[in-house]
């Protein structure tokens, strides 16, 4: 099975599906300046996992009873963003430079998969979801994971395996905190 797509470039060379892919969503949801200042904030609010961070502190100040939830929601965002670092440097997949793709918003490093919004995006929503009865997951990560997309700044694999990565994260925190949570003192 070829990586290639039947859409040729501006070379009329074939272009990779994944990079086909990201033209399709920026020349249609991407050609709303709208659309590109949105992916942009949600850009600068999951950076580092520091948007995460920020909510969980909330919770933890405003819901005395449910520190360690909230805390556990900190410790799975850094947790999931910390490992989609790791596995960087180790796949160091270079992120998508095609003359076609726009790139719309500045990154911290070179290097594309897994994506690490994604990853700690879906720890984070997992773990609040949990933690507040709401559809966060379902409500938070595709928005998150399409931002990435539309900012030009990871393949749609990147997306999906940062989300599953970010998916395994809270389900460790999750197993973790069923397992020492509730121990006395």
């Amino acid at each position: 099975m070829s990586s290639e797509s039947d859409i040729s470039g501006f070379d009329s060379q074939p272009v990779p599906r994944e990079v086909a892919v990201l033209q399709a969503v920026q020349s249609g949801i991407g050609g709303n300046p709208s659309v590109i200042s949105a992916a942009r904030g949600m850009s600068h609010f999951g950076e580092h996992a520091l948007g995460w961070v920020g909510l969980a502190a909330i919770g933890w100040v405003a819901d005395k009873p449910r520190r360690r939830q909230w805390a556990g929601v900190a410790v799975g965002a850094v947790g999931a963003h910390a490992a989609s670092i790791v596995i960087k440097r180790v796949v160091r997949r270079p992120r998508p430079n095609h003359p076609s793709v726009a790139v719309n918003v500045s990154t911290p490093s070179k290097l594309s998969f897994p994506s690490s919004h994604a990853t700690s995006t879906t720890a984070a929503a997992v773990l609040m979801g949990r933690l507040t009865g709401l559809p966060l997951p379902a409500l938070l990560v595709p928005p998150m994971l399409l931002s990435r997309v539309v900012l030009g700044v990871h393949y749609p694999t990147d997306v999906l395996a940062g989300s599953a990565l970010g998916a395994a994260s809270a389900a460790a925190v999750l197993a973790a905190d069923k397992k020492f949570g509730d121990r006395p003192r």
